[in-house]
């Protein structure tokens, strides 16, 4: 007991703070008996000094060099004693080589932020310009975690059986429509919770709220004059903390609870929470970029690098983060299981998920280490994994992303087809597929067809109201002379481009979103609704509104009362779905009679009854799912039958017969006016005529066996 007192003690000072050597794992700073240990990784560095700011201080309080013993291989680690950490900002100076060819950029004169930090300060209060003057814009602070989480835990909902909603946090509640008492911030989503759960989805899919920099690239618009900002957060700063501007509490540095509060409140409501974690660049940018962390740090570490010195440029945003390397792969491992198991995290979605798999010089991986690692770490074995499968460097991998049986994928087929049928093109070859899950893409290798998030519109792109109601993007208020963003829309505006009078074409347009949502909802897979667009929200035809911390990327609440019939014919739909787990099979329809109910699992129909129409041509398609088969013949269900017209002219349509006694009746129409376009489950109204249907033009027909 005497030794190990002994060893307790420090062994050193500086000034009147008492240091020993720390312990290299974990890295980061973490509280400890009596101090706080700090510990950082760099293979290149030649020495490495801790710099201690008082909250809020423009110039340092301490500057300690670690002793040479206090390094560990190339982790240097000390524990410093009785420090006041909640009033304590830190960082580090590296020093070592500084070779552009050789990728190294080591400057002593600069001070580095953690890449583990858990709270970082500098950017506390949203759009708040900062002093440019400091010498130390993004610190690192000490987190001190008490949090009571009520033995919350992350609920595993089965994937077939979610319903995401993709949102940004503050685009949710900043509108003054919200009403809520914190615009904006991760509390007034707590406050729409009753919204969401009336809605019916069971997910949000939250766009980045890892630390970033809203000022990264800021600059005055040329049409409007308003500042321009990173507003989506596509830019990482710091992967462990979340984002101070985003919670009402962070300017006192307790955007940790604020989150963890969310969390649980979601939890409570049946709610998971996704969170799109972006590990493909930082905000380093290219040799032009600031130096934050890794680029001090250990550059050729952490970065891409051409054999001249220069970043690799697979993201689109200036840099690549080398994922594959070890020790990167590490940060990325580490980071998640720190969310999924200090914040409850149900899932991930990864942000141009294709250069994860890819090698330190840029090519493709058969076999990625870092994705098969995340396929089968421990701690992450119920979360949900989602690959955005392509990459701005070309690599273009839905269907064959490296998924080691457990990634999910952004099906982008699935959103170009289903644009391309609603608009009239010819696909219904394809249509079957992406109805069915995408089998052509994913079953060959044993995936699920919840292995398709299935969607429509996300937030790079159209709204779902623009994509009925413009040809082109128009995207000048982004000042980069229209040029940004994706050209290649698959929308459609029904006549006239942007917002008109017109009735006949609104009518149109209400149809053509109406016919998109009830498409989804009654697709195998897991679907995907962007915000918003539940109530026709819409960005004026910008399809990359990326920089706008105004009304383009708010949700405008008095969409609500205005387009109150959209809202509820949504809200139907979704309770459809989950309502009839034929909807959410866990495995593939085998187009076969595997239950002896007389029919198979999946039967296709066009206007006549039992003979779809697959010619080039086509604009119609049908098919009628059985209910004795869901959930592989695990669970009873009604059958259901979908009939679609995407023809302009009304069309007439043979139903197939029932038997046992049941008669169809319409759970929706997409061609009547509300209420009678989609009814409540349980409620829906036998159709007069059980032998056929008049399907109007440009429109979807659900029926349901009772």
């Amino acid at each position: 007991m005497l030794q190990e007192r002994i060893d307790i003690h420090p062994t050193h000072s500086h000034g009147d703070l008492k240091l020993r050597r720390g312990n290299p794992f974990p890295f980061g700073a973490t509280m400890v008996p009596g101090g706080v240990n700090f510990s950082i990784f760099s293979s290149h560095a030649i020495s490495c000094t801790l710099v201690l700011f008082q909250k809020g201080a423009l110039k340092p309080m301490a500057e300690i060099p670690f002793p040479e013993e206090f390094r560990i291989g190339n982790v240097y680690c000390m524990i410093v004693f009785d420090l006041d950490v909640e009033n304590i900002e830190y960082g580090y100076r590296m020093d070592g080589p500084n070779n552009f060819h050789d990728g190294q950029w080591f400057d002593k004169s600069k001070i580095l932020m953690d890449p583990y930090a858990k709270i970082i300060g500098g950017r506390d209060i949203w759009g708040e310009t900062p002093n440019w003057n400091d010498i130390y814009q993004h610190r690192g602070r000490i987190a001190y975690d008490d949090f009571d989480w009520e033995n919350d835990r992350p609920l595993e909902i089965p994937p077939e059986d979610e319903i995401i909603y993709e949102m940004h946090v503050r685009s949710f509640t900043a509108h003054p429509s919200s009403g809520v008492k914190h615009p904006g911030k991760f509390a007034g989503i707590r406050e729409k919770i009753p919204y969401l759960k009336e809605l019916g989805v069971n997910a949000v899919e939250l766009m980045p709220i890892y630390e970033f920099d809203e000022f990264e690239n800021s600059r005055p618009s040329p049409i409007t004059g308003e500042i321009l900002y990173n507003y989506w957060g596509y830019s990482t700063v710091g992967f462990f903390a979340p984002k101070a501007g985003y919670a009402a509490t962070g300017k006192l540095g307790m955007q940790m609870d604020e989150l963890k509060t969310l969390v649980k409140d979601l939890h409570k409501n049946g709610i998971e929470v996704i969170l799109d974690v972006v590990f493909n660049h930082t905000a380093e940018g290219n040799e032009k970029g600031p130096t934050i962390s890794f680029r001090g740090i250990d550059n050729n570490t952490y970065y891409m690098l051409t054999p001249e010195g220069y970043y690799l440029n697979f993201s689109g945003c200036g840099n690549t983060i080398n994922c594959n390397n070890p020790i990167v792969r590490n940060v990325v491992l580490d980071c998640l299981r720190y969310w999924a198991s200090e914040y409850h995290i149900d899932g991930f979605r990864f942000d141009l998920a294709s250069i994860l798999g890819r090698d330190p010089w840029g090519a493709p991986l058969a076999n990625p280490p870092l994705l098969e690692t995340l396929a089968f770490d421990p701690i992450l074995a119920k979360c949900k994994l989602i690959a955005e499968a392509w990459d701005a460097g070309g690599l273009y991998q839905v269907g064959s992303f490296p998924a080691f049986g457990r990634w999910a994928e952004w099906n982008g087929k699935y959103r170009d087809g289903i644009r391309k049928f609603i608009k009239g093109d010819c696909t219904v070859g394809e249509m079957a597929q992406r109805i069915q899950g995408s089998p052509d893409l994913y079953a060959a290798q044993g995936r699920a067809p919840a292995t398709s998030i299935n969607f429509i519109t996300a937030h790079d792109g159209f709204t779902l109201a623009d994509l009925v109601s413009y040809n082109d993007k128009h995207n000048e208020a982004n000042g980069e002379n229209n040029n940004d963003g994706a050209n290649d829309n698959d929308s459609w505006n029904c006549g006239t481009e942007g917002w008109t009078d017109n009735p006949e074409i609104n009518a149109l347009r209400s149809r053509q979103m109406r016919n998109a949502i009830a498409i989804m909802m009654v697709s195998q897979g897991v679907p995907m609704l962007l915000m918003g667009d539940e109530i026709g929200r819409s960005k004026n035809g910008n399809n990359n509104t990326y920089c706008h911390d105004s009304e383009l990327n708010w949700l405008n609440w008095k969409f609500l009362e205005t387009n109150a019939d959209l809202f509820r014919f949504v809200k139907n739909c979704i309770a459809f779905r989950k309502t009839h787990p034929v909807l959410r099979n866990r495995n593939y329809l085998r187009n076969q009679d595997y239950a002896g109910s007389g029919k198979a699992d999946i039967t296709w129909h066009g206007t006549q009854a039992w003979n779809a129409d697959w010619s080039d041509n086509s604009r119609t398609l049908a098919f009628m799912l059985c209910g004795r088969h869901a959930k592989e013949a695990t669970e009873e269900d009604n059958d259901i039958y979908v009939a679609m017209n995407m023809h302009w002219e009304t069309l007439w349509f043979d139903i197939p017969s029932l038997s046992d006694g049941k008669y169809w009746h319409i759970f929706a129409n997409t061609a009547c006016a509300s209420p009678e376009d989609a009814w409540e489950p349980g409620s829906e109204p036998i159709l007069s005529n059980q032998h056929g249907l008049l399907v109007g033009d440009r429109s979807v027909v659900i029926l349901v066996s009772q």
